[in-house]
């Protein structure tokens, strides 16, 4: 079984490095393994093949060999959805991660009844899902943000793609192809009021489309919507 841990510092091959408690753990009571146990660490710089030098049941030393994988340059998706409730919240962070989401901005809105996130939870799941699907860079999480901040302060050079319940148009490789950065606009439960609808599609560029006929959940929305991008960029 291939074990991969990310290590947010940076890595030098033939360089010594510590396990953190949770790792320390992770190895030696979850995983088991001995010294000479060989185990890969990355991060956004690319993953590199290490070997377990010293293990006791409070520290873990590691030896970093050498890089074996190579950050890949590709189109930055970010995500920005609205609160929901902590079961859901949680699929969407885990999901969005798998699907190669870069930041994750969560956002609250007038219909949105959660107005917190639980940072060091959120940070957990998405290392977990990028420790899970072979990727090297965990997403960025910001702040929590106000619709109107989020709209008022994204960069222009962002595509802002809108998975609007009300509308009839599909997403097409021309819509995409203009810009290196997309953030994908997911609404909350019950959707955004009219007010909020009318300022979203007033800002510049934005392209709404549709994702189902039917109303879907929040956390189906997101992997419907990242999925939908994901598969015109990659076979076009």
């Amino acid at each position: 079984m291939n074990i991969r841990l990310y290590h947010p510092d940076s890595i030098v091959e033939n360089t010594t490095g510590l396990l953190n408690k949770e790792q320390t753990h992770y190895v030696v009571n979850v995983m088991r393994l001995k010294r000479g146990s060989n185990l890969n660490f990355f991060n956004k710089n690319g993953e590199w093949e290490s070997e377990v030098i010293f293990l006791d049941k409070e520290r873990v030393e590691v030896k970093f060999l050498k890089k074996i994988k190579q950050p890949l340059i590709s189109n930055e998706i970010q995500l920005a959805i609205c609160l929901v409730k902590k079961s859901p919240m949680e699929t969407i962070f885990q999901k969005a991660t798998e699907l190669g989401i870069s930041k994750i901005i969560p956002i609250v809105s007038d219909r949105t009844e959660i107005k917190e996130l639980n940072y060091s939870r959120a940070k957990k799941i998405v290392i977990e899902a990028t420790e899970q699907s072979n990727q090297l860079s965990p997403p960025e999480i910001a702040n929590v943000t106000k619709l109107k901040d989020f709209l008022k302060n994204l960069h222009s050079d962002v595509k802002l793609l809108f998975a609007d319940i009300n509308s009839k148009e599909s997403l097409k490789f021309e819509d995409l192809k203009e810009k290196k950065s997309m953030c994908i606009l997911v609404g909350p439960e019950g959707d955004f009021t009219a007010s909020e609808r009318e300022i979203i599609l007033g800002n510049p560029g934005i392209k709404p489309f549709m994702l189902s006929r039917n109303i879907l959940r929040s956390d189906t929305a997101v992997i419907s919507a990242i999925s939908l991008v994901n598969f015109i960029n990659n076979f076009h």
